[in-house]
């Protein structure tokens, strides 16, 4: 009788094995744990773009995908290419699961006259009072990225500077590569900035931004 009921045990455990659920193993899914692929969203084009005031603006776009499928892509935001400024326009792609990636792209429009045109203010400028580089470079007539405007170590911010007339530069209210609003002002906190062509070049502005202090920055070319 023993072994008849150990023979059974053995028996009902063989059928137990033999009738055991095949493992998931795919694309979507692994056991009970569901797959899921994060988007990747991919600029066409370059980030930041230059449109001469009253031309016409062509979004280069956008693509994204997710584990080898094309994600659509939604984009948002205007541009009035009639107005000098910078403008911001945003893409966004959300894979099915609700996971999402997005990305910018940043349009200036410039009115640069023939007396700026030529100007090229591009190079490293040290701050006065700490030598932290504020780099200018030209992109378009008129018009410079600035990365470290405020010379502050350790930041990593980009705006955009306009050269419309002369030595006359103006950095306007504008979301800046941090998606934070920032603008400089001169001495008097007015919007035009007189630029010292030097030798050594030289420039001052107060940079508007929440996480500036509120001093006069002077900055001399490298």
């Amino acid at each position: 009788m023993k072994k008849i009921i150990i023979l059974s045990f053995l028996a009902l455990g063989f059928l137990a094995s033999c009738n055991k659920p095949d493992i998931i193993d795919n694309n979507e899914q692994v056991g009970i744990s569901k797959i899921t692929y994060y988007p990747i969203l991919t600029l066409q084009g370059a980030e930041y773009v230059t449109v001469a005031k009253g031309a016409a603006f062509t979004d280069p776009g956008a693509t994204a995908e997710a584990g080898g499928a094309t994600v659509p892509v939604t984009t948002s935001g205007t541009v009035d290419a009639n107005t000098p400024g910078v403008y911001v326009v945003n893409y966004i792609a959300t894979n099915k699961d609700g996971f999402s990636a997005s990305a910018k792209r940043f349009v200036v429009v410039y009115s640069t006259d023939e007396t700026a045109a030529a100007n090229d203010f591009s190079g490293n400028y040290a701050r006065s009072t700490n030598g932290s580089i504020a780099t200018w470079t030209k992109i378009g007539p008129g018009v410079y990225q600035v990365f470290n405007p405020g010379g502050a170590p350790g930041t990593n911010l980009t705006v955009i500077a306009f050269n419309p007339t002369g030595f006359i530069i103006n950095v306007p209210p504008q979301t800046d590569s941090g998606g934070t609003t920032t603008s400089c002002t001169n001495a008097s906190g007015g919007a035009d900035i007189t630029y010292n062509p030097g030798p050594p070049a030289q420039y001052q502005w107060h940079v508007v931004n929440p996480g500036y202090g509120t001093s006069l920055r002077t900055f001399n070319k490298q």
